[in-house]
């Protein structure tokens, strides 16, 4: 009798449900999108230092378009990917992070000052470590490419350290590369963008508005929503401001309130249950209509940005993400020197100064009372934490595009490579060995002064 009523609330199963359902528990561990993205970025790596080289480099060139009378709107593939494809990965960190800050830890404010400090931070430094290698040089220009963090990677790194690390940690990170990857993304609009036209930004805050009006008239139809999130997207592209920042400014501007209540899904899920079995669900009628809407009430008790993130998520981790790294992460080590002035800049950049500006403005945030440290962290997770952070592999790449020409990309890319290999292992090894152990102990710390 145990066994009868859990198997009655369970929905028949099918042949494909058992090839589905561990795919689906696959897609459900963030982490294993830091290792599509890790197994795409070894075979563009392969295939450029193949005797497929000239092939796989001429595919990403292969110019794809529209063009209606004066309307053009043309690109190669690669730039399709890193200006088009890449707005969805920027609209998931959007959401993420609107998640955490209404709904999530983040909700009090301290405690979510805490990332922010560590992530302003750890774009500073970085930033003014690289433009006093650069200042003056042909580089200079490149300094927004050593400010982000790759969250898949540093997530993944984490997720192999297992259970050993409180929660805490993660949601630091997590919140930390999102902060950081948001305002790279500003730096990238601001800084390297193009000449600024006033008239397609009008446009563009006129679709924003009609966004913001359609949400409060009470549309729920995401393919609306694409719609005219695509049409402020080509305003925006054509606004000079570079258009991934259409993701972020959708993000963020996504509803965090559901539209059914959990007590009236509770109604209408009873009144459902309330029909005897039967034969009685198809057809114009009220049980029918009845079973119609507890479908639409248990789909719309998700608030917008929960649905939207779980909708995105896997896509983004498994298509996205690695689409990117095959487009951008090929680099060619014929001629390249490893003692190139960009390639250790972009090294020292992420080694010293992502741990060293995450350590200094989480602790001055601290000193300051404007953040607290959860009492299950303690300050070497907070350096181990700054040094897997140097991992910046997925934006590096995306801003080194728009800053350096390509004589200079496979230096950008071996420096980014090195940081990011540099920087995960020394991360890993620390936390493994010299701050997860510690914690155990009680360490007492300076998070006495909340």
């Amino acid at each position: 009798m145990s066994d009868e009523r859990p198997q009655s609330t369970r929905l028949p199963k099918e042949h494909i449900d058992w090839l589905v359902q561990p795919i689906t528990r696959f897609i459900k561990v963030e982490a294993a999108a830091g290792g599509v993205l890790l197994f795409a970025a070894i075979i563009s790596l392969s295939l450029a230092n193949s005797q497929f080289s000239e092939l796989f480099n001429n595919l990403w060139r292969v110019s794809i378009g529209v063009n209606v009378g004066q309307f053009e709107l043309e690109r190669s593939l690669h730039d399709w990917i890193n200006d088009a494809v890449m707005t969805l990965f920027f609209f998931l960190i959007a959401l993420e992070l609107k998640r955490e800050l209404v709904l999530g830890e983040l909700r009090n404010p301290r405690l979510a000052m805490l990332s922010i400090a560590a992530a302003i931070g750890g774009m500073l430094f970085p930033a003014a470590i690289y433009l006093l290698f650069q200042y003056g040089e042909t580089g200079q220009h490149g300094w927004g490419t050593v400010m982000a963090t790759d969250t898949a990677f540093v997530i993944g790194c984490l997720a192999l350290l297992g259970k050993r690390l409180p929660k805490s940690l993660r949601v630091f990170m997590l919140s930390l590369a999102v902060v950081d990857d948001i305002g790279a993304i500003i730096v990238v609009a601001l800084g390297y963008g193009s000449q600024i036209s006033w008239f397609a930004i009008a446009l563009a805050l006129m679709g924003l508005i009609a966004v913001k009006v359609m949400a409060y008239l009470g549309i729920r139809s995401i393919a609306l929503f694409f719609i005219v999130g695509s049409l402020v997207w080509l305003a925006i592209d054509e606004s000079g401001i570079h258009a991934t920042l259409t993701g972020v400014i959708l993000g963020l501007m996504t509803p965090t309130k559901k539209w059914v209540s959990d007590h009236h899904l509770h109604s209408i899920m009873n009144t459902v249950v309330a029909y005897p079995p039967g034969d009685h669900w198809s057809g114009d009628t009220p049980d029918r209509k009845a079973l119609k809407t507890a479908e639409a009430a248990a789909r719309e008790a998700l608030s917008p940005v929960e649905r939207l993130e779980m909708m995105l998520h896997p896509w983004v981790g498994f298509v996205v993400m690695p689409l990117f790294a095959l487009a951008n992460a090929g680099i060619s080590f014929s001629g390249v020197q490893f003692t190139s002035p960009l390639a250790i800049a972009i090294l020292f950049s992420f080694v010293i100064g992502k741990p060293l500006g995450i350590f200094l403005f989480s602790w001055a945030a601290i000193q300051l009372r404007i953040a607290i440290l959860p009492d299950s962290l303690n300050w070497r997770m907070i350096i181990g934490a700054g040094m897997l952070a140097g991992i910046g592999f997925t934006m590096a790449l995306f801003i080194a595009n728009l800053a350096f020409n390509s004589s200079q990309m496979n230096e950008i890319k071996l420096g980014i490579f090195s940081a990011s290999v540099f920087s995960a292992l020394s991360g890993f090894i620390f936390l493994r060995y010299f701050a997860i152990d510690g914690d155990h102990q009680n360490e007492q710390s300076p998070r006495s002064t909340h």
